[in-house]
């Protein structure tokens, strides 16, 4: 006989992700033209459903089996693979193949969409996976940047030969892209690279050593290095297009010299390159090597914003269920007052980061039309969201562990890998300083600061706040905006206030999207969340003050289905 019980280990395994976040949809239809809104919807939810099942089980089989480096074929010869997990092989064949999310950006028919993909409906499909898996979505995103870099810079004769390969969705005949950049004496130092590039007809042969190399064993990669007898320093770097396989089918002269045994983003393959005079192609104008680079590597940074808001999204999504559900001391636990102040302290950073993310898309989108400073405004933008939403994302995925309890800290669940793959954001593409830095100089060399105070400010007179919270927050963007002008005019003395002003700015463009949106969604509980952003992250405030009791609108602010009806009635500032 079969005896019915609630099971005291709470476990949504199976759930749908996109089901279980219901204001996602109601965000995407601000930034979506509603023809296309609606025609997602329906890869949307099934996404969500791969998301919170299948995906999510060949993650966690992947993330324990990774891949592996072969120096030989059983018969001897030479040629090196990377041999891959048959789970993480399945996540490549759905997100490069059925999905196209390496490819929606530069061509029509993916999804069934005649035109190409604005970056708002691809990000949200990569938030949508990423809760899932996690180490896939660097070749996607390496792929679908190479793809961009390359159409920008590159000479019709390579955009022709290489670009249907990186943007088809016949996962056998698909190019995976890759980005050599870093090297041991260098780092983030680009300007000491020593790779060296020899002219050899109509190509290059590359030679030197590159110490970190994600997806090694793409079919192209961007990779920068110094040609003979040029200047030393920024200008004598060079960006050139590497592929794997010459065109004569012959394998190119670079070696994998060993994979690296990672923290996290196990399921994928990161390794050391030996460039063995390869063969490479000249992108775009010598000398000019990290300018178009850097096309590609804010792009890249851009993902990893993306990344860090899908994994919070997930991170919170699970300790929410397992508050609802889980019952101690006879009562739940999201009723009780700490658990639900924990709660805010993870819902707050997951939700700025889902809104830096659509708000960056947009501005890429009016960018790319050629809209009048839209590219200062992504220019800034971007660090920001880099910087900022990496940093929260291993916080909250700690302390979303933390409600699991005991559970999470055993790898039968996604926490651990969670807390493990978002450590890589504030690494990758550059570190935390390096990244609040290009703040800064987004600032002193790109006009970003105007922009950005234009967009703020729009987003703000669009708002329905009330007036006193209207007034905080344009006296709290005066104040951040004049201290970042402070710091740019400053020069190298000012670098010390990059983090200072990149927090600053990141909270005030994500409080005032989110309110922004509260008056879009006529949602009173996210303008509670916009106005709490300012409260608790920019304004001042007396660590031994504050309410004795538990706030009155904090229960609320847990369940979206209880919200209010007029956003401007809120003031809490």
């Amino acid at each position: 006989m079969t005896r019915n019980f609630v099971h005291p280990v709470p476990d949504q395994q199976g759930a749908n992700l996109y089901d279980t976040d219901p204001e996602l949809g109601r965000l995407l239809a601000l930034y979506l033209p509603p023809a296309l809104h609606a025609h997602l919807q329906p890869h949307l939810q099934r996404l969500g459903a791969l998301a919170g099942g299948v995906l999510d089980a060949l993650a966690q089989t992947a993330d324990k089996h990774p891949p592996t480096l072969e120096h030989r074929t059983r018969s001897g010869l030479d040629l090196q693979r990377v041999v891959k997990h048959p789970a993480y092989v399945e996540l490549e064949r759905v997100a490069f193949g059925e999905y196209g999310l390496a490819a929606m950006s530069h061509r029509g028919g993916v999804l069934g969409w005649p035109e190409p993909l604005p970056a708002a409906a691809k990000y949200a499909l990569t938030y949508l996976f990423v809760q899932a898996e996690f180490g896939l979505c660097c070749p996607l995103s390496m792929t679908d940047s190479l793809s961009r870099t390359l159409r920008k810079f590159g000479s019709p004769t390579l955009v022709d030969r290489y670009l249907p390969g990186l943007t088809t969705q016949a996962v056998d005949d698909l190019t995976q892209g890759a980005m050599f950049m870093t090297e041991q004496g260098a780092g983030s130092d680009v300007a000491a690279t020593a790779t060296r590039a020899t002219p050899h007809g109509d190509a290059f042969l590359l030679w030197g050593d590159k110490w970190f190399c994600s997806n090694p064993d793409a079919g192209l990669a961007m990779v920068l290095a110094r040609t003979d007898g040029a200047p030393a320093g920024m200008r004598g770097v060079s960006l050139f297009l590497l592929p794997r396989t010459l065109p004569d089918g012959t394998p190119n002269a670079y070696r994998i010299v060993r994979l690296k045994d990672k923290l996290g983003t196990r399921s994928m393959a990161s390794g050391e390159i030996r460039l063995e005079g390869a063969r490479a192609f000249l992108v775009g104008e010598a000398g000019r090597g990290f300018q178009q680079m850097a096309d590609m590597v804010n792009n890249s940074r851009l993902s990893n914003g993306v990344r860090a808001a899908g994994l919070m999204r997930r991170a919170f999504g699970e300790a929410l269920f397992v508050a609802c559900e889980r019952r101690a001391f006879g009562r739940r636990l999201v009723d009780m007052p700490l658990m639900r102040r924990q709660l805010l302290k993870l819902l707050l950073p997951t939700e700025q980061a889902r809104c830096m993310v659509f708000q960056t898309a947009e501005a890429l989108r009016r960018a790319d039309a050629g809209e009048a400073g839209a590219h200062a405004l992504v220019r800034i933008l971007t660090p920001l969201i880099k910087f900022r939403a990496c940093r929260d994302a291993r916080r909250v995925t700690g302390d979303a562990m933390e409600v699991r309890g005991g559970c999470g800290y055993i790898e039968d669940w996604a926490d651990p890998r969670l807390v493990r793959d978002a450590h890589l954001g504030s690494i990758w593409e550059g570190t935390s300083n390096i990244v609040a830095l290009d703040v800064l100089r987004a600032v002193r060399r790109e006009g970003s600061l105007p922009a950005l105070q234009q967009h703020v400010q729009g987003l703000l007179a669009a708002s329905p706040l009330h007036p006193q919270a209207r007034r905080v927050f344009e006296s709290a963007l005066d104040r951040a905006a004049r201290r970042a002008a402070v710091a740019a005019e400053a020069g190298p003395a000012g670098d010390a206030l990059a983090r200072q002003v990149a927090s600053s700015l990141y909270h005030l463009t994500t409080a005032a999207g989110m309110a922004w949106e509260a008056g879009g969604m006529h949602s009173a509980r996210r303008m509670a969340l916009a106005q709490l952003v300012l409260r608790q992250r920019v304004l001042p405030q007396d660590p031994l003050g504050g309410d004795d009791a538990e706030p009155a609108w904090l229960p609320a602010l847990l369940e979206p289905d209880r919200d209010a009806a007029d956003p401007a009635a809120v003031h809490l500032l």
